[in-house]
């Protein structure tokens, strides 16, 4: 929301019933929770490696879009991200809908280096999965612009599959088998 002018906020708020301020947004406690919380729990509880190179984090749609925030925000925590039918709109899909080019400004400023990462972009044509191909070309140029490349890089179409739970299971061992490759 920071790479929006007060004009796109203002579009952004005409798109919603009710009014909403920077404050009733809480992904940065998300990921703070997972960060602070959440994995320090599991470090000291379970047998698991904690270092960088084996800490990854996944999601769909809008847990797809957080995965990458994630990985950005926290270039020291995470090695990879699984972004599964990622949800560029940010929002309900619209006419003049300022979030995807905000997002990707985020992203261009924010990009993990490509060096000590890998990401994980996956799309479809049905459904919600429809209004993804489109920002397909301005995900690729931000990461190959960044020095990915096949190596730690994946942005993949999947012809005729939806927006589900079923659609993702049926290739979650695709970003899983590139993320954890070793």
């Amino acid at each position: 929301m920071n790479f929006l002018s007060a004009e796109e906020l203002e579009t952004l708020k005409s798109f919603s019933n009710s009014s909403f301020g920077l404050e009733d947004l809480t992904g940065d406690a998300y990921l703070q929770f997972l960060v602070k919380d959440l994995k320090p729990y599991i470090d000291a509880t379970y047998a698991v490696h904690t270092n960088k190179e084996n800490t990854f984090i996944a999601g769909s749609s809008m847990g797809g879009l957080m995965s990458m925030y994630a990985i950005s925000q926290y270039p020291a925590i995470f090695e990879g991200a699984a972004c599964i039918s990622t949800h560029w709109v940010g929002a309900l899909p619209k006419e003049n809908n300022p979030l995807p080019n905000a997002i990707f400004t985020y992203l261009e400023k924010n990009i993990p280096n490509a060096k000590t990462h890998k990401i994980y972009f996956d799309y479809g044509n049905k459904t919600l999965d429809q209004y993804y191909p489109q920002y397909a070309p301005k995900v690729d140029a931000v990461f190959l612009e960044n020095g990915y490349t096949e190596a730690n890089y994946r942005n993949l179409f999947f012809e005729g599959t939806d927006h589900s739970e079923i659609s993702w299971q049926n290739r979650i061992h695709i970003p899983l088998t590139f993320l954890l490759k070793k």
